[in-house]
């Protein structure tokens, strides 16, 4: 069998030829197109390869009939609709790792740039003039350095930073500790400490809810007089007024920003005069290597897909094709649900390192239990590492390098066939019904902890303990209504007549984080998580 292949958008040619030696695959390479071209050619093709400049859109994708993979080479697939293409069968595949010596090299280079005045020596040199004695600099030898976010990049960073002799520390909850030591990196338990030890202090994070503004004026304020701050991640997890400030007020000695919260960045942005500011217009993967890295990932990935079906690189493969994972999606979908609703429960608690997630499942479903137990996985380590997405087929890997003690097992005493109990940590368990009859109902939790609920996990969803007297019930819901928040399904249960309650409420849209606040003021209330579930 023969399969066509369109590559556009200039794919790095070590990746093409890569295509090109397979016999079985015609390769068409060509200019980035216009999209009325590409709509009517776009029928005529197994696979598309391509970067950010070409958008695969709905239209394109139900145009496409034959079209059974994606290759993004690059790590954003916001040019791809992800959605259509997981409904038609098609599967999207990005390159999230080639750009990591990228990023890394960078870092050291815009650092060494900064410390030894190395912009300012080119301009006057250039100009004629020989300021050498203004140019004086300092060393990194023997600094603090402070990584926040140990994922791919971060952990490349603190490798090299050995090397350079430098004191390595890292800030990153969702991280075992035996991966701090593999790295040697010591821990450090809170941000608040992060910042207080940083001589350079950099981030390496996703940008989520939890990073937005993660260093901000107070986080800034807290560190020495005299340091630095990085950000070659993402724009925003640095408030930008805020370190134009410390800027300004000379707190900070300097910083490097590659990356911005509005890009490009405008031309009278108030960062472009700060003073000791190294900019960047977000280079971090802007070299060959990486470039060709990422092209070849991608083409690896498209080329064994095709030839092999092998979809472990694929990031919607849990909800491609037909037969028995379209019959897993309630479950595939709960069990992700309940985990996430377990993490943040520990979270809670102020247990944010996920040490052991185990998957019990009935008989129903012990033949999709490895993919369960991945879409749980996926569901502890979602927003909590620097990966674009997180999927079933990557979260199990991720999950084990991270230090994450996995297991599933099938048991016969969870009460129903489609049953499965997700445990976190050892200390926080929900139990989940894949299917409940009429056929079509949503997937339902049924047990956190020792208490029996039954509630289906839509958008949001509150956990409140609280004990069991008259009157709290009312003093929720009036909360709740009083805020806009709407109730889908309230959920009470206790273990004993007047001792602690547990109720479970699935909740329309948003809930603000100010309620979980005001439901803690309430009376009789003792613990109170919100979860927002964002399309998991």
């Amino acid at each position: 069998m023969t399969y066509r292949i369109l590559v556009t958008d200039e794919i790095d040619p070590d990746g093409v030829a890569l295509l090109k030696a397979e016999p079985s695959f015609d390769v068409d390479v060509v200019p980035t197109l216009p999209p009325a071209e590409l709509l009517e050619r776009i029928g005529e093709y197994d696979a598309f390869v391509g970067r950010s400049a070409t958008r695969v859109t709905d239209e394109l994708l139900r145009r496409a009939s034959r079209l059974r993979v994606v290759g993004r080479a690059g790590v954003g697939v916001d040019n791809i609709s992800i959605d259509t293409a997981t409904s038609l069968g098609i599967a999207v595949i990005n390159a999230p790792a080639g750009n990591t010596i990228a990023v890394a090299e960078l870092f050291y280079g815009t650092l060494i740039g900064l410390l030894r005045h190395l912009p300012q020596a080119w301009e006057s040199m250039h100009a004629g003039r020989w300021d050498r004695s203004k140019l004086l600099g300092t060393e990194i030898k023997g600094r603090t350095l402070v990584i926040v976010g140990l994922g791919r990049i971060g952990s490349e960073v603190a490798t090299r930073a050995h090397a350079m002799g430098m004191d390595v520390a890292g800030y990153d909850p969702y991280v075992s500790d035996e991966r701090f030591r593999g790295l040697r990196v010591r821990r450090l338990a809170t941000l608040d400490e992060a910042v207080d030890a940083a001589d350079i202090l950099t981030v390496h994070t996703p940008l989520t809810d939890e990073t937005m503004g993660m260093i901000g004026k107070r986080e800034l304020a807290r560190m020495k007089s005299g340091a630095i701050v990085m950000n070659l991640a993402r724009g925003g997890i640095i408030e930008e007024q805020a370190l134009l400030h410390a800027l300004e007020s000379g707190k900070l000695a300097g910083a490097v920003v590659d990356a911005f919260v509005k890009e490009p960045l405008v031309a009278d942005h108030p960062l472009r005069n700060a003073p000791n500011c190294f900019l960047t217009p977000h280079l971090g993967a802007s070299t060959a290597e990486a470039q060709r890295n990422v092209a070849v990932d991608a083409c690896e990935a498209v080329r064994d897909a095709l030839l092999h079906g092998e979809l472990s690189r694929s990031i919607n493969v849990a909800g491609a094709g037909t037969g028995d994972w379209k019959e897993l999606q309630h479950a595939l979908s709960v069990v992700r649900r309940a985990a996430i609703v377990a993490r943040a429960i520990l979270a809670d608690r102020g247990v944010k390192t996920v040490q052991r997630l185990s998957l019990r499942v009935g008989p129903d479903l012990i033949g999709a239990a490895p993919a369960l137990l991945a879409s749980a996985a996926a569901g502890v380590l979602e927003g909590t590492i620097d990966v674009e997405r997180i999927n079933l087929i990557n979260a199990r890997s991720i999950a084990e390098t991270r230090g994450i003690e996995l297991s599933t097992t099938e048991s016969d005493a969870l009460g129903h066939p489609a049953a499965m109990l997700v445990s976190v940590s050892g200390g926080v368990q929900l139990m989940a019904v894949a299917a409940v009859a009429p056929e079509g109902a949503p997937a339902r939790l049924i047990r956190i902890g020792g208490f029996h609920i039954d509630v289906a996990p839509r958008e949001a969803l509150i956990i409140l303990t609280n004990n069991d007297v008259p009157g709290v019930i009312g003093r929720v819901g009036t909360l709740l209504g009083d805020r806009g928040v709407n109730i889908a399904e309230y959920h009470q249960a206790r273990l004993a007549q007047g001792g602690e309650a547990l109720a479970a409420i699935s909740v329309d849209g948003t809930v603000p984080s100010s309620v979980r606040e005001e439901l803690l003021g309430l009376q009789d209330v003792c613990t109170a998580t919100v979860v927002h579930f964002r399309g998991a």
